[in-house]
């Protein structure tokens, strides 16, 4: 077959630069529930015909297309908006066609020539009619009219029937699409739960969750402090592993390398006689207990998100019943995990290249469909960028194709394009560099290409200032506010962030060597004893700005965020806004958390939609404090010793018909 018997050149129009569209529909983008997803393309053919363009899309479970007409916006760029209202995938794609009709109606307007109306008009009926042959009942019947008179028609342009409006919605319903060119990409997004997109986490380790005279906690105890975790505004409650942990090679507190009797190892050294995987630790309690844990949390609003870490302890039954699954050092011993010249002799990763590595990925899986079986919806994976990139896509493939509402949070700390690719196989929502951008030009930068660049689409950051592993260098040195404004940051910059508790309301700052970033005492490696309601604990402060999160769309979302310029690299200010420019919240932070810094912040009025001439309010969240600003100049004074950032609500200048100010 020739390459020109291949070729249909009958279909003339290029459809070309879709978006979104990630790696030419290799990945799906990412929504959630109640968002909408904006489609937009170049579409143009050669001489002047007119087009016509639709977005057409389905949920997967669905048969039938939905089709939306695509608007132009000039320049052969045209746009369309569908809607997801299911969890799940939807599949999208573009069809267009040049319209007979139309291109020949817009030619037919111009003529002038009573001949040439008048042979016009015989075509315009022959294209009419040729439309009936498609059509219907009482469609069919209406275009057959039309033909016949625009067959009968006077020969003045201006008073014919191919003017009719009902004639355009009929043609327009029954086009011809012989010709239609297709998009050859069949898109698709993966429809989330809105927890995906906005929510507060709050992670403690469960077994310093501890009673009086208790040397360790439990899953009882947790409970009691549920009301505490939902006081500060938390709606997911993030439990590092609950397994059996090892003895051989346990670590000791500290991480030492020779623990005591006393030692209660690494929650991530999984595994021991008393199971793996899908068992909980023995002084944690019983998966009763575990389950009537989910129960009691969802009275009060919060989800448990479960740690999933694929390693095991060197006593993990799976060591003894598929030893094909680990390899094996020189001497025939099992190989540990290992950084050199770092040992982690507690933890022994799996072999994923085995001979046998279908069976340990159907066993992988079923470790997830344990606990959602068990009532988990929620995920924490740890390390994912140490497993192969095929295994997560085809595993959280195969869990959400059952359980769509299924959320996972990828803890990958590593290379750029490995978080972008994790991100892309399905993670719903990723740790990233937030711990270490402190500056206002890494701020800006950053949070730039996170929101408005192509990565939105399908990546979703969850920023923590902290967490077992990273006290970062900012904290141990910045104080009480630098501990408030990295949460007012994370909560503000972000719709999803979170921090690892009590240690951060307590402020916890003591690094275990100079230069590090690993706590001194880790309770990664130890049980703590904390005191929740310590006198100057920040629990009162985070609250606060939970609140304002949840009483203000504008910061449950990623994609409206505006930097603005101030004349002090100190300062960073930066909005979200609804889509509408209803709600608008700025925020001015000091980065400086030792001194105070002021500036002049300058707005950009018509993109927030405010008048040139007139004053409006904006009031501190934070302090109920209310200002009055007038033009997109004003000044600001932040003192990091009372409060390091405001968090202002923007308030028109509104006057009524009958003279009275308000702000709204």
């Amino acid at each position: 077959m020739t390459s020109l018997q291949k070729l249909d050149g009958r279909r003339r129009v290029v459809i070309e630069k879709v978006q979104p569209e990630i790696d030419c529909g290799r990945f799906p983008i990412k929504r959630v529930v109640g968002e909408k997803v904006a489609v937009e393309a170049d579409v143009f053919t050669d001489k002047q015909d007119v087009l016509n363009c639709v977005l057409r899309y389905r949920h997967e479970l669905e048969s039938d297309w939905h089709e939306l007409a695509m608007t132009p916006l000039g320049n052969d760029h045209w746009c369309a908006s569908f809607p997801v209202t299911e969890i799940g995938r939807y599949v999208y794609t573009i069809t267009a066609w040049i319209d007979g009709f139309f291109s020949w109606r817009q030619e037919f307007v111009r003529r002038g020539d009573a001949e040439d109306i008048a042979i016009a008009l015989q075509a315009g009926a022959m294209l009419v009619a040729e439309a009936a042959t498609r059509a219907a009942g009482e469609n069919q019947l209406q275009l057959r009219q039309f033909a016949e008179e625009l067959r009968t028609a006077k020969t003045d342009a201006g008073s014919t029937p191919a003017l009719s409006e009902t004639l355009d919605n009929l043609m327009r319903r029954h086009s011809d699409r012989r010709l239609a060119t297709d998009y050859p990409a069949m898109l698709s997004v993966w429809a989330e739960p809105v927890k995906a997109r906005y929510s507060t986490w709050y992670e403690f380790f469960p077994r310093s969750c501890m009673g009086e005279s208790m040397p360790h906690g439990s899953f009882e105890e947790c409970e009691k402090r549920l009301p505490y975790v939902a006081a500060m505004g938390f709606d997911v409650l993030y439990l590092p592993p609950i397994h059996p942990i090892g003895l051989t090679k346990r670590k000791g507190a500290n991480n030492a390398l020779v623990a005591t009797e006393t030692d209660v190892g690494s929650p991530w050294a999984i595994g021991a006689a008393e199971g793996g995987h899908k068992s909980v630790h023995p002084q944690l309690g019983t998966l009763d207990d575990f389950q009537r844990l989910l129960s009691k949390a969802r009275e009060l609003g919060i989800d448990i998100a479960m740690d999933i870490a694929f390693q095991c302890s060197p006593d993990h039954p799976y060591l003894h019943e598929h030893p094909e699954w680990f390899r094996r050092r020189a001497d025939g011993s099992i190989q540990y995990a290992e950084n050199p010249p770092k040992k982690y002799e507690d933890i022994v990763p799996f072999n994923f290249e085995t001979d046998t590595w279908n069976e340990l990925w159907q066993e992988l899986l079923d470790v997830f469909l344990f606990w959602i079986g068990l009532g988990v919806h929620i995920f924490r994976v740890d390390n994912p960028h140490t497993k192969p990139f095929p295994f997560w896509e085809w595993l959280i493939g195969e869990v959400k194709r059952a359980h769509p509402e299924t959320i996972f949070l990828a803890e990958a700390f590593t290379r750029p394009k490995i978080i972008y690719r994790l991100a892309k196989l399905g993670f719903s929502q990723s740790y990233n560099y937030f711990p270490w951008r402190n500056t206002k030009s890494e701020l800006e930068t950053y949070f730039t290409e996170l929101t408005r660049t192509e990565v939105r689409e399908y990546l979703r950051p969850n920023l923590w200032p902290n967490t077992p592993d990273i006290l970062s260098e900012y904290l141990q040195f910045g104080g009480r506010p630098a501990f408030m404004l990295r949460l007012v940051l994370a909560a503000t910059l972000g719709a999803c962030y979170g921090i690892y508790g009590p240690a951060y309301e307590l402020m916890e700052a003591v690094p275990r060597e100079a230069g590090g970033e690993e706590y001194l005492n880790s309770e990664k490696y130890q049980v703590r004893g904390w005191e929740p309601d310590r006198a100057d604990s920040l629990k009162d402060f985070i609250a606060r700005v939970n609140r304002i999160r949840r009483e203000n769309p504008a910061l449950q979302q990623d994609h409206r965020l505006h930097f603005f310029g101030v004349n002090n690299d100190s300062l960073l200010c930066y909005a979200k806004t609804t889509e509408d420019n209803a709600e608008i919240i700025l925020v001015v932070a000091n980065l400086d958390p030792h001194h105070t810094q002021s500036g002049w912040v300058t707005l950009p009025l018509e993109l927030l939609g405010l008048e040139l001439d007139r004053s409006y309010q904006v009031q501190d969240l934070l302090t109920s404090a209310r200002y009055l600003w007038n033009g997109a100049l004003n000044y600001v004074e932040i003192n990091p010793q009372v409060a390091p950032a405001h968090i202002f609500k923007l308030r028109r200048h509104v006057r009524t018909e009958h003279d009275f100010d308000y702000f709204l």
